[in-house]
């Protein structure tokens, strides 16, 4: 009788299954890493956000075109408007408020300038004068690391200085005239 071991082995060593189990945890955590399901919301919002900018932004132009130039006031309600002071839907240059925006990234927080629904509004005068900006900051991770200076954070801005809007990477919020926007 033969001792020796002949024949076809079947199935795997331990060190091989420890091998394959590596090589998918790491894909796992890069697969994760990269689909950074709270980033990919912020990117969402993000893009929910320059839209309502510019949107915002260009009923601002029409209703200074209606008004000799004259931009809503700045104040709390200048997207809804009142009685005293018109804004842009009570005016008939947009038919409703948009939504209020909502952050969810830790450490990221709303523009604090003639905030209404998270749209921010800063004109060159109090009482509406030109050049005006309507921003709002942005929270995801993709957006904010274009900034390249530290200290600066992304915002969206509509600016009437530049009839433009974009993105754009500042210490503050953005102020009245012409602003650079990143490509």
């Amino acid at each position: 009788m033969n001792n020796t071991k002949t024949g076809l082995r079947s199935g795997f060593t331990l060190v091989e299954l420890l091998i394959v189990i590596a090589i998918l945890g790491t894909l796992a955590v890069v697969v994760l890493v990269a689909l950074n399901p709270a980033q990919q919301l912020a990117r969402t919002r993000d893009a929910g956000r320059v839209s309502t900018v510019t949107q915002l932004g260009r009923a601002a132009e029409a209703f200074a075109t209606n008004r000799n130039g004259v931009y809503p006031a700045e104040n709390a309600t200048w997207i809804s408007g009142t009685t005293a002071a018109p804004g842009l839907q009570n005016s008939g240059e947009i038919a409703t408020v948009p939504a209020a925006i909502a952050y969810s990234i830790a450490g990221v927080t709303a523009c604090t300038t003639n905030v209404q629904n998270g749209v921010c509004y800063n004109a060159t005068t109090a009482g509406g004068g030109g050049p005006i900006v309507v921003f709002a900051r942005l929270e995801s991770q993709a957006n904010n690391s274009r900034c390249t200076t530290a200290g600066q954070v992304a915002y969206v801005v509509y600016s009437s200085a530049d009839g433009r809007g974009g993105t754009v990477c500042a210490a503050a919020e953005p102020t009245p005239g012409t602003q650079t926007f990143l490509p």
